[in-house]
């Protein structure tokens, strides 16, 4: 379990305890458009009224502080619109956009984290990383689609001045902000650092450079233990903080946000690349000190970002290990083809972040 936002989410992919691998079958052979991931998603985990489920199975929530059963996450959301993007389809942007607007956002100014099946807001907080992510989408969208959405950019505009308006501490945007409290932590995950979301901002005259520079520094000059990063950056005494296990999806995040500042990722990639070949495969966490798997568990969704990772790094041999590997988890459910599905049940990140790495590698080029 791992925290996120001062909440706590499960994204520990499930059921990917040791097992049997099952054969490899289709590689390179879908269109983005006949995906069979997207296609398992759209079928299978949205909800009548559009939103993304966040698990495959219904279940009630027992703390507003946990994401359960159908209800839905703004980090899905992010994904999903960033999915659209990389296959050009601007009827699904456009459906993830009247989501954001009509349930996450409604009559805020600010998107919610979280949402009951039915589009119901019950929490009053934000989630930085996510805001950054769909805000990215947004801006991205506005530049692939150029002609007839000009409402993208402008929400984008709206949802960043809140943030700068209400969710900084000592000069940096920090996890999240309790819009009904107005209470607010003193840590900024380096995770949700979104540089290309802030580099996008920046260009649009929405941030300023100075800003812009201030995070870009921040991952540039981090500190980090000969392979890890750290997990956050203390806004008021300015220290980076070390957790003493390392999730990987973290790692990953942050390792290609640092990707956009030039900075050397040669340690993190050899480790990655040592620990497959060595391994087979890729544990979800890993002890820092000794760089052990904590954990017995794989993640589909590392491997999707792993593959992204790769690719950034110019290392497509490894991208297409790690895609084999990835493809070993799918379709294991005959009732659920195409999904990363496991003792009937999935999370959405789970095939999310999997479909935006079979997305990279189908594209054979920039992970990013």
């Amino acid at each position: 379990m791992e925290w996120r936002y001062g909440r706590k989410v499960l994204w520990t992919g499930l059921g990917l305890l040791l097992g049997a691998v099952v054969g490899i079958g289709g590689f390179f052979t879908q269109a983005k458009g006949d995906n069979p991931t997207r296609r398992f998603i759209t079928i299978n985990m949205i909800n009548a009224n559009g939103t993304l489920a966040t698990y495959l199975q219904k279940a009630e929530s027992v703390s507003p502080e946990l994401a359960a059963g159908r209800e839905a996450l703004s980090e899905s959301l992010g994904f999903w619109m960033q999915a659209a993007i990389e296959s050009r389809d601007l009827a699904e942007f456009e459906k993830s956009y009247d989501i954001l607007t009509r349930y996450f956002i409604a009559d805020r100014d600010y998107i919610v984290w979280k949402l009951s099946p039915e589009g119901e807001a019950k929490v009053s907080t934000n989630a930085l990383g996510d805001d950054l992510r769909i805000i990215g989408a947004l801006l991205e969208g506005s530049k692939v689609w150029r002609k007839g959405h000009p409402e993208w950019k402008q929400t984008a505009r709206e949802l960043t001045e809140a943030l700068l308006n209400r969710s900084q501490n000592n000069g940096y945007l920090v996890d999240f902000y309790d819009f009904s409290r107005q209470e607010m932590p003193d840590t900024l995950s380096l995770a949700y650092v979104d540089l290309p979301a802030l580099k996008g901002l920046q260009n649009e005259g929405i941030l300023d450079q100075d800003t812009y520079i201030r995070y870009h520094s921040l991952l540039r000059n981090m500190p980090d233990d000969g392979v890890f990063y750290p997990k956050s950056f203390h806004v008021v005494t300015r220290e980076y903080i070390y957790e003493d296990k390392v999730n990987l999806i973290d790692q990953l995040l942050i390792a290609m946000y640092a990707g956009e500042t030039g900075r050397d990722q040669a340690a993190l990639h050899q480790f990655l690349k040592e620990e497959f070949g060595q391994a087979g495969k890729l544990a979800g966490q890993y002890t820092r000190a000794d760089r052990k798997a904590a954990v017995d568990y794989e993640s589909p969704s590392v491997y999707g970002l792993a593959i992204k990772f790769a690719l950034q790094m110019g290392d497509r041999p490894l991208a297409e290990q790690l895609y084999e590997r990835l493809q070993t988890f799918k379709g294991r459910d005959p009732q659920y083809p195409g999904g990363y599905v496991f003792g009937k049940n999935t999370h959405i990140f789970d095939n999310l972040l999997p479909l935006l790495g079979e997305y990279a590698i189908q594209r054979g080029g920039h992970g990013k």
